[in-house]
């Protein structure tokens, strides 16, 4: 009968009022849509273009493929082939290109990727590819005659996978296996240096939020008790940090611990240290974790300061009123209601302590490198497949501590501030 009604009903114009209502949601529509689209733009272009990127880079590497095509042509034709006994056609296909990388001056870029898998094939290459136009047939003798390592079975194993432009063998590496005659193994444990930066990273990241949490708590429930006056010049203090560069803040803790700087001279100069007992506080573990708890810490503070600000101060004093002690007011009535401003805190923590460089790099040294800074480094090397493989990794594991987040408190109760 409704419906009836309103399609009987008509605007000043005489169109009907069901077609008027729909036409001006669809306008309305449009227009948040319009409002929204340069944000949604700059989140694409920003955001989900470069992780994209990372993510395709990771599989992809044409460094020898392109570089040998006979060679890639071969493995093609012959996928089943023994790596052990490689027939005279492949290690003809194999002369071949390593004299046209003599000629197009790409040796190194084909080895450098074969050396991903089987290390020590950079020199392998360039020695071949430059004596390539002298060997004679039959070019396997010839060949094995020049270098040995040429008849490794891991060698072919690694040149069958790199023919391909997308493969899984960064995640490998990533993951510290080692491929041998045997295929794909893991490392000894002296060359598991991935799997090591990864569980140290997350281990120091664990400190780090821990030390953040101990350190916001008071001050976020100084700033929530405190009058508006009183607590808007302490939020001053606490935001201050921001409005100060990073490198500033980083290389002042430089200032702070190195053996002659100023904690250390405060030390020695009140006694408690002699002059030959100064602490090395700086370019190791220590560095990093006190360096980044005073970098991170105002992420701890404002999701707490937010929850806390909003609790009642009645529900502590009827606790009290009730019989209940300082601590069982504490632990009963007071705690439970932060914990969405502790999760949150420590996950946005967390978080950014994992993917932490710059600090790291500057203050940590190499006992303290995490594993942000093993993927700059392979960066700096133009090791871009096997940085993007680490980085996915790293995304992987961070997106599961926000499932983990969402099942356990739920991402609805997140409150950053």
């Amino acid at each position: 009968m409704a419906e009836a009604t309103q399609e009987l009903l008509t605007t000043a114009d005489g169109r009907p009022l069901k077609e008027a209502l729909a036409t001006a949601q669809s306008r309305a529509k449009r227009r948040a849509f319009l409002l929204v689209l340069p944000l949604l733009l700059f989140i694409v272009l920003t955001f989900l273009v470069p992780i994209g990127y990372t993510l395709k880079r990771s599989f992809e590497h044409d460094g020898f493929a392109a570089s040998a095509p006979a060679l890639a042509s071969w493995f093609r034709a012959n996928p089943d082939f023994d790596p052990a006994n490689p027939p005279e056609e492949a290690y003809a296909a194999l002369v071949e290109d390593l004299a046209r990388m003599q000629v197009e001056k790409t040796t190194g870029l084909a080895g450098a990727r074969i050396n991903y898998s089987v290390p020590g094939t950079i020199s392998l290459f360039k020695k071949g590819s430059r004596e390539a136009k002298t060997l004679p047939p039959p070019f396997k003798d010839s060949l094995i005659a020049l270098d040995p390592d040429w008849a490794k079975p891991a060698l072919w194993r690694g040149m069958a996978s790199a023919s391909h432009v997308y493969t899984t063998e960064f995640y490998y590496v990533a993951s510290d296996m080692k491929l041998n005659d045997d295929g794909w193994e893991r490392g000894e444990d002296k060359e598991r240096i991935y799997l090591y930066l990864f569980f140290k990273t997350f281990i120091v990241s664990g400190i780090i939020t821990v030390l953040c949490l101990l350190l916001a708590f008071p001050v976020s429930h100084l700033l929530a008790t405190l009058p508006m006056a009183k607590s808007s010049i302490l939020m001053i203090f606490v935001l201050l940090p921001f409005w100060t560069s990073l490198l500033v803040r980083t290389t002042s803790w430089i200032a702070l611990l190195q053996e002659q700087g100023v904690v250390n001279d405060l030390l020695v100069g009140i006694g408690l240290i002699s002059e030959d007992g100064r602490m090395t506080m700086m370019y190791n573990m220590t560095g990093t974790i006190v360096a980044m708890t005073h970098v991170l810490l105002p992420f701890m503070i404002l999701p707490l300061y937010s929850v806390m600000k909003v609790i009642p101060p009645s529900y502590a004093r009827a606790a009290r009123s009730l019989g209940a002690t300082s601590w069982t007011t504490f632990r009963r009535v007071y705690l439970p209601q932060t914990l969405p401003g502790i999760a949150a805190g420590s996950l946005l923590v967390f978080i950014l302590a994992v993917g932490y460089y710059i600090t790291p790099a500057l203050v940590g040294g190499a006992d303290g490198a995490l594993i942000s800074n093993m993927i700059a480094a392979n960066m700096k090397n133009s090791n871009w497949s096997l940085a993007a493989a680490v980085a996915a990794m790293l995304l992987a594991a961070i997106l599961v501590l926000y499932w983990l987040y969402d099942r356990l408190i739920g991402i609805d109760r997140l409150k950053l501030g």
